[in-house]
């Protein structure tokens, strides 16, 4: 009888849910097609000073169709399209009639003064919230139901499916306005389920893990839906004409709204309340845990939901943006749940999912029965209550036989196939055990296939050590999961005769145990296995599998030791075969770590290191090679060297590629953009290869290499290929032209303060000699002229020897803090004339804040002066000296750039040699930029050219800044 109720009540659950679903479905439907006529109006019921009743505009919608009219807040309806209106059922009565998009004539009254308005009556738009509302029911349900299949006997599990029924319910079921049986249903199912889910949730909470003793009685439970029934029987008694009141309909239904909302939110609050309480007092770590987030769930839920939606309506607030925004936080209390239950357990559900599987297949098949029965007899919104009622008890009778017809077929070819056909199973199982290569996974699925098929109490598995023949204890897997420890298996051994069988594991004195050791019985004891079946591959035994009886106590057929001796078979070739790839994947390990550990060596070098194969084709390429030419790994890799460098080195490789021993290329000159634009095949043009790939572009500099080929070979002496080292020398080369560049304008300082020396004594007495003879002669006396032209060439004779000593002196010069941009601007000042004549325009741009740097103002400005004349001369119709000062880490760099004709690359490495001009005739002494070299690198600094034919030139100084102290 007990068993028959349980029937009955789960059949009636799923036609009640598939009831429940196809209802939510369409009305669901209907929310999107059927939208009634709505004005923007919030008409209520009101009384005059004279007792009289009149409908008044509580709230306009901004924008709607009677704010658009000129209908005010505060105005008096008296008609609709000459239709006198009474109360504010009328106006909803009358709006109906009319219908959307259709123009209405309204009378108001404003003050003592009745206006007419013509209102465009518009749909009623359907809230995006009323949609999400969906959304929270669905995932109620889906908790509900997964809670429910897993096992439908646990305790709370009926009452917590009751809850997430009623709160679907809750969610999904908004009437439309319709009127017709369907909506009425809907809106009865709305009403009643909003005042039994929060009921239910209280009932749960206290009731929950344990029920409280003051619950213990019927009548006290009884009490806790007293609210929830009261309320629907008012709402019964007020809508079907029962109960009568001076209160206007509408009102008084805003009134038991207004009621109802409360009993929500306080129902659920109060729970959550219960559920604190409870937490607060619950020892068990688990429960605590399931309490927190039942609690989390209905307070974080709807605690938000009754500030800012429940109290505003309470207040007399119309339904707004904002208000809607609260049902946000409603989905937090299924999402609680749902995290409950799939952590922590909540419930203690066991995982059962043939149950669950069976009543959702028995479901949907109900579900289709009804539907064929609604299609034969109509749409569902327009059957009579008594037709959808008789529908509902032909589906409930026939759930149950058609839930134990599905059980059957389940069980015997899907649940428990295996039971019907263990052996053949078990047989299959041991020749997919190849298939698994990781030894404590495959342990693991044989141990759970055995004692979940052979019903075995304890399995163990003892492996031997590689390379001996001692056995330990590996795996062990048993109602006792700790595994026994301190044993001795020297009974087991290399070259059994067949399975090992104690009869009595726990008995001293078995006949069989009765002449082993002492720790050898207490092993056995320890360990509770019958049966230990030895696993040999090639006639060696390297494990053996440990079982023992069943958990009924009782010993294994012997089809069933048979079925174990077979599959040991199996294990030991899955156990050989695990070990074997263990160790294939140790020695793929070792030989990435030493791979790993070569290329981190090639990359470590700073030189940049190609190997190519016999055909010439990219095997590695390293990262200094991308640096060097631009080129990345990826795209280098197997690709020709011709296609990756110059002709001219792939000649000079060609060479000496069948010539024994190591070959040295120095300073091979090669420019960036070459190697990269040989990629392409089209000389640069694009960024893209013949492939689509992109090729990288650096910028056009030349750099100086050394470059090595040597032979690659194996250990044997074999050439597999060539090793080609590409060493930067770039700036060793220029360090090396610049240390030659010291040297020799040294040995010229030196020389040339020594003839200058020499020179001037002669010049000396020679200008004294003429001036004397100027002075005997007449001016008019044609050899005066001769003789001044003497004195003249003497003293520009005297100038160069002078210009000759201020390059070679090497005396100490007074230095002191300099401003270089003042430097810059007083030489500027000084040739301004100059420069305006000559037609250049200057272009100064100074860096602010531009630190000091240490030296002679003088001398730097005989720099600059030497530099803005030279670019005045190379700019021989005009053009723009553009002057840059910057800072630079601990450097001031002056930027000196013209748009001259430049200088010739053969003319770059002489330019500070003295006496070297490229000026015409008596245009210069080829002094200026030697003596300027040597007052830059007597500052510490450093002078650098650019220049380009046709384009101009850019001269560069650098000079060291002033530290500033830092004070401690």
């Amino acid at each position: 009888m007990k068993e028959l109720k349980r029937q009955l009540i789960n059949a009636l659950l799923v036609v009640l849910t598939a009831a429940a679903v196809i209802s939510a479905a369409i009305n669901f439907q209907q929310q999107k097609l059927y939208h009634l006529p709505d004005d923007g109006v919030t008409w209520v019921d009101r009384t005059d000073a004279k007792g009289q009743p009149l409908v008044l505009a509580l709230y306009i919608v901004p924008d709607s169709a009677a704010d658009r009219a000129g209908v005010k807040q505060g105005d008096i309806l008296t008609k609709i399209n000459n239709f006198t209106i009474h109360n504010s059922l009328d106006a909803s009565r009358v709006l109906a009639r009319v219908g959307p998009w259709r123009e209405a004539e309204y009378m108001v009254l404003r003050g003592e003064i009745e206006l007419k308005a013509k209102v465009i009556v518009r749909e009623r738009v359907t809230e995006a919230s009323l949609y999400y509302l969906y959304v929270v029911g669905l995932a109620h349900l889906i908790i509900g139901l997964f809670v429910y299949f897993r096992r439908s006997r646990a305790r709370h599990a009926l009452h917590f499916y009751l809850l997430c029924l009623a709160s679907f319910v809750l969610f999904t079921f908004h009437y439309t306005g319709k009127l017709n049986n369907f909506d009425k249903v809907i809106y009865w199912g709305n009403v009643v389920a909003g005042l039994l889910a929060p009921t239910i949730f209280l009932h749960f909470a206290l009731g929950f893990p344990e029920r409280r003793w003051w619950l213990r009685a019927r009548w006290r439970t009884t009490l806790l839906y007293l609210p929830a029934l009261v309320m629907s029987a008012l709402y019964f008694g007020m809508a079907s004409g029962i109960m009568r009141t001076a209160v206007p309909l509408g009102e008084l239904r805003w009134l038991l709204d207004r009621v109802s909302m409360t009993i929500l939110s306080g129902l659920y609050l109060a729970g959550a309340f219960v559920a604190w309480n409870a937490y607060r007092r619950a020892e068990d770590p688990i429960v605590r845990q399931q309490l927190k987030w039942l609690r989390n769930g209905a307070l974080f839920g709807v605690l938000p939901f009754t500030l800012f939606n429940t109290i505003p309506y309470l207040m007399g607030s119309p339904a707004g943006f904002y208000m809607n925004l609260a049902v946000l936080t409603l989905l937090l209390i299924p999402a609680s749940w749902a995290y409950a239950i799939l952590r922590y357990r909540l419930m203690d559900v066991d995982v059962i999912f043939q149950q669950g599987f069976t009543y959702t297949l028995a479901t949907f098949g109900v579900m289709g029965l009804f539907y064929m029965l609604v299609l034969a007899k109509g749409p569902i919104e327009e059957m009579n209550p008594s037709t959808v009622a008789l529908l509902l008890m032909v589906a409930t009778f026939i759930f149950q036989p058609l839930r134990n017809w599905i059980q059957e077929i389940l069980d015997r070819y899907v649940f428990y196939k295996d039971r019907y056909d263990y052996r053949r199973t078990l047989v299959e199982f041991a020749r997919e055990l190849s298939s698994e290569t990781d030894l404590d996974t495959m342990l693991m699925a044989v141990a759970d296939r055995l004692r979940r098929t052979l019903y075995i109490k304890n399995v163990a598995f003892f492996l031997a050590d590689e390379g001996s023949d001692v056995y330990g204890l590996t795996k062990y897997i048993g109602d006792d999961s700790r595994a026994p420890d301190d044993l001795d298996l020297s009974f087991l051994t290399s070259q059994p005769s067949g399975t090992i069988f104690f009869e009595r594991t726990r008995m001293a004195l078995d006949v069989v145990t009765r002449h082993l050791p002492q720790t050898v019985r207490s092993t056995v004891a320890k360990l509770d296995l019958t049966y230990y079946i030895p696993c040999q591959v090639r006639g060696k035994t390297i494990a053996y599998l440990g079982a023992s009886r069943t958990t009924q106590g009782e010993f294994l057929a012997s089809q069933d030791l048979e079925l174990l001796e077979t599959l040991s078979g199996y294990v030991g070739i899955a156990i050989e075969n695990a070990r074997l790839y263990r160790s294939l994947q140790l020695k793929v390990v070792q030989y990435e770590r030493l791979k790993e550990f070569s290329e981190n060596i090639v990359e470590s070098l700073n030189v940049g290191i190609v190997a190519a194969d016999l055909d010439d084709r990219v095997e590695s390429w390293n990262s200094q090679m991308e640096a060097l030419t631009g080129i990345t790994r990826e795209r280098a890799t197997r690709c020709e060297l011709r296609t990756l460098f110059p002709h001219d080195l792939i000649a000079e490789l060609d060479a000496v590629r069948s010539e024994a021993g190591v070959h040295q290329l120095y300073k091979v000159p090669l420019r960036a953009r070459a190697w990269s634009a040989s990629l392409n095949g089209n000389n640069g043009s694009n960024g893209h290869n013949g492939n689509g790939a992109t090729a990288v572009m650096v910028q056009p500099s030349e750099r100086l290499l050394n470059v090595a080929i040597a032979p690659l070979v194996t250990k044997d002496g074999d050439q597999i290929g060539r090793l080609i080292i590409f060493d930067d020398v770039t700036e060793r080369a220029e360090l090396e032209q610049r240390l030659v560049q010291t040297d020799k304008l040294s040995s010229i300082g030196l020389l040339a303060a020594g003839v200058a020396h020499e020179v001037n004594t002669p010049l000396a007495v020679i200008s004294t000699y003429a001036q004397m003879l100027t002075k005997q002669i007449s001016g008019d006396d044609p050899k005066s002229k001769l003789l001044e032209k003497i004195a003249k060439q003497t003293f520009r004779a005297s100038e160069i020897v002078n210009s000759l000593l201020n390059f070679s002196r090497t005396s100490k010069t007074e230095f002191e803090e300099v401003d270089l941009n003042r430097v810059v601007r007083e030489t500027l000042s000084l040739i301004e004339h100059q420069l305006e004549k000559s037609g250049v325009r200057v272009e100064f741009e100074g860096a602010d804040a531009l630190g000091c740097v240490r030296g002679n103002f003088g001398k730097l400005q005989q720099v600059f002066l030497n530099l803005f004349l030279n670019a005045r001369d190379a700019m021989d119709v005009g053009g723009a000296l553009r002057v840059c000062t910057k800072e630079l880490d601990s450097l001031a760099r002056v930027e000196v750039t013209d748009s001259g004709r430049g200088i010739n690359p053969e003319d770059l490495t002489r330019i500070y040699d003295p006496f070297f001009t490229t000026k015409g005739a008596k245009k210069g002494t080829g002094l200026g930029l030697a003596v300027t070299y040597g007052i830059v690198r007597e500052h510490g600094g450093t002078i650098d050219v650019k220049s380009t034919v046709g384009e101009g030139t850019t001269f560069t100084v650098e000079l060291p800044l002033v530290r500033k102290t830092v004070n401690a």
